[in-house]
């Protein structure tokens, strides 16, 4: 079926230089706008995918100094993903991205169990009233009861960009978390490798076998004499449960926290303050592909965690 130019999303322009003189199109590609050979792939088998002065070409021919490249993306929609007025916090959104603060207590994209209710379900609704036509495809997930930042792309340019900058470590995420105990230094790093329990594999456990962790933190407030404290912590790799893992690991389970929680069950009232696991990813940071700037969101604490906070508040040690 031919598309017409609507049919796509904005399209990338690069002038070709004299560095690139001679080069084949997907040099250019790859080295100017950093366009994976797989998704030139896909980008080439449509009519207005890639073209070099206005006409369609291919990614083996040539290029000369003043050449104007250019490719465009087809537009693509979540068929599979019913949309549904579920509310949105959004922190920031353009034509390539979009930042929701995610509450806990919603998964963020269907699976078994959960085909309606989530976050996904609610961006596509989002789209189809603003009149667009975007695929979800989220950067990275949280944890059904993890709140926070998730980052959504809304081509595959701008997913394919910052699933790149995740792997090379180059996106800022920081979480608040709040623990039993408090960790055994004000700063320091897990370094501990994670894989799934053999016995039961939807939980991760610490394994020499297995694959390469790496959590920072940094104590905050410390509650009740050492009984509890808030964490600051930076991910370097991106397991499943990563977090709620290391901290148990370290002897610092986080409260509410029904999987990886303290074996005797915690404090009660700790416990019913949270609902769930006191885990916020509070902050995220990442270059923008189109701009190449810098950007940084932050996303204050829930009113959950306020309140646990309000109650660990009594007896503070600085």
């Amino acid at each position: 079926m031919s598309l017409n130019i609507e049919d796509y999303y904005k399209p990338l322009t690069v002038i070709v230089g004299p560095a690139d003189e001679g080069k084949p199109v997907r040099t250019v590609l790859e080295r100017r706008l950093g366009v994976s050979r797989k998704l030139q792939s896909r980008i080439k088998l449509t009519e207005h995918g890639i073209a070099l002065n206005g006409k369609r070409v291919y990614t083996s021919d040539i290029v000369h100094e003043g050449d104007e490249l250019t490719i465009r993306m087809e537009k693509e929609t979540s068929d599979d993903i019913l949309p549904e007025p579920i509310p949105l916090s959004i922190v920031y959104e353009d034509d390539d991205l979009l930042i929701v603060n995610k509450p806990a207590g919603i998964v963020v994209h269907p699976t078994h169990g959960h085909y309606t209710g989530t976050l996904a379900n609610g961006v596509v609704h989002h789209w189809l009233m603003k009149g667009e036509r975007v695929r979800f495809r989220p950067v990275h997930r949280l944890d059904e009861d993890t709140s926070g930042l998730v980052a959504i792309a809304k081509t595959p340019y701008i997913h394919q960009q910052l699933s790149e900058q995740l792997q090379a470590n180059g996106v800022m995420k920081l979480y608040r978390a709040y623990v039993y105990g408090h960790p055994p230094e004000v700063e320091g790093t897990v370094d501990a490798p994670i894989d799934r329990n053999p016995d039961a594999p939807h939980i991760r456990i610490v394994t020499p076998e297995g694959y390469p962790s790496v959590t920072h933190y940094e104590t905050g407030a410390v509650f009740g004499g050492g009984s509890a404290a808030s964490v600051s912590l930076k991910l370097e790799t991106g397991r499943t449960h990563q977090i709620r893992v290391h901290m148990r690991h370290i002897g610092c389970p986080l409260i509410g926290d029904g999987m990886y929680g303290p074996d005797n069950g915690g404090r009660a009232e700790w416990e019913a303050a949270a609902g769930r696991q006191a885990l916020h990813a509070e902050t995220l940071g990442l270059t923008h592909p189109i701009t190449k700037q810098w950007m940084e969101w932050k996303a204050g604490l829930p009113p959950e965690l306020i309140r646990l906070e309000s109650v660990l508040g009594s007896n503070t040690e600085e």
